[in-house]
């Protein structure tokens, strides 16, 4: 006996004790970034039923993704940091058996990736994984002094905004005066075509495939330099290199395919203006209750680009705060989730469902105006 319910032929959320929520906040990885375009999720289920040799996929796709993308290569990975770390790797080994075989030991390799201070974050150790040594820098003639016969790569920070005093064009332009590789991860942005990276002299730009692709969520895109995103592909799986755990499979490889054939298709404007309609539902329904007022603010960012809606309240009149909304929200059926602050909450209508702006905007004026707390 399996001891499976009489006719659940699989489980779900539900059956496992698990609350889906509607996601009001982005792509963010932890609340499952984005849900598969049903194109995708159909490329994936085909992908499911026969083999393939994964070299020849990786060349075949490699090719219609510069087509799509307008750009010399294309390559589907495990995720934006299984990139990261493929791209590095690449960088340091290139695609000497011996020195792949080593890593993350590098010693006697180019070992460092130079970086501006202000590109710094959590992912980088990604690239540190490899056995490279990430070398800050804080201005251009730093970035100079910097460069050795050590240096492996120039890591960019896409949404670094002015974070970094070294504008992307003028650091690229040194690593291809020195014949460096430069890496831009672009995680959570818009892989728009033509590319603004490549087209500002990056040797490769990273995304994830489960953001604002909708790709599956165990994938990431790579677009860029042939030949190095051929020895990015030599250092990850299906070969036994130090990238060998971040496997995409040929289901990964497929939905994410799907889903960059789609954004070369949907129609963006009027997925912004479906956006700001399902604000107006979600505002509209509180504008009434005491002391909410209502703002939609235009995103200034790259990533998680949409506009957001931020509703605020004197927490003395509606009886909660920031904070007490937005667990209200969360713990209640359905889960909702978004961002709050000291006396509002902010709606990013990026990753909703048709017809859940309905559900928000009641489900919010019932919190606001203690209608069935």
């Amino acid at each position: 006996m399996s001891g499976e319910a009489p006719g659940l032929r699989f489980p779900t959320y539900d059956s496992i004790g698990v609350r889906p929520l509607i996601n009001c906040r982005g792509t963010y990885t932890i609340i499952s970034g984005s849900l598969l375009l049903p194109e995708a999720r159909a490329a994936m289920q085909e992908a499911s039923r026969r083999y393939v040799h994964l070299d020849e996929l990786a060349e075949a796709v490699g090719a219609r993704l510069a087509e799509l993308m307008e750009c010399e290569w294309g390559l589907i990975v495990n995720g934006c940091a299984a990139a990261l770390c493929q791209v590095a790797a690449a960088c340091v080994a290139g695609t000497d058996p011996e020195k792949m075989e080593r890593l993350p030991d590098a010693t006697g390799m180019k070992d460092e990736v130079i970086v501006q201070k202000g590109h710094r974050h959590g992912y980088d150790r990604a690239v540190r994984m490899t056995g490279a040594r990430l070398v800050e820098v804080e201005s251009l003639a730093e970035l100079e002094a910097a460069v050795s016969e050590r240096t492996a790569m120039l890591l960019i920070f896409g949404d670094a905004g002015d974070r970094g005093p070294i504008p992307v064009p003028e650091m690229t332009a040194v690593g291809r005066r020195h014949g460096i590789p430069s890496l831009v991860d672009a995680a959570a942005e818009r892989p728009d075509v033509p590319n603004r990276y490549l087209a500002e002299g990056a040797s490769a730009v990273a995304y994830s495939g489960g953001k604002c692709l909708r790709g599956p969520q165990a994938s990431g895109l790579i677009l860029g330099e042939r030949e190095l995103l051929e020895a990015a592909f030599r250092n990850g799986a299906p070969h036994h290199s130090l990238g060998r755990p971040m496997k995409a499979g040929k289901e990964e490889v497929m939905g994410l395919l799907a889903a960059v054939e789609m954004w070369v298709r949907r129609d963006h404007e009027a997925e912004w203006q479906e956006w700001l309609r399902r604000l107006e539902v979600i505002g509209g329904a509180v504008r009434d209750v005491d002391t909410v007022e209502t703002a939609v603010n235009e995103k200034t960012g790259r990533s998680n680009v949409a506009p957001g809606l931020n509703v605020a309240w004197d927490p003395e009149a509606v009886g909660l705060d920031g904070a007490g909304a937005a667990w209200a929200l969360s713990s209640g059926d359905p889960r909702i989730e978004v961002f709050h602050g000291e006396r509002s909450v902010e709606f990013n209508p990026y990753m909703m469902e048709e017809g859940e702006e309905e559900v928000v905007a009641r489900r919010l004026r019932q919190v606001l105006a203690g209608e069935g707390r």
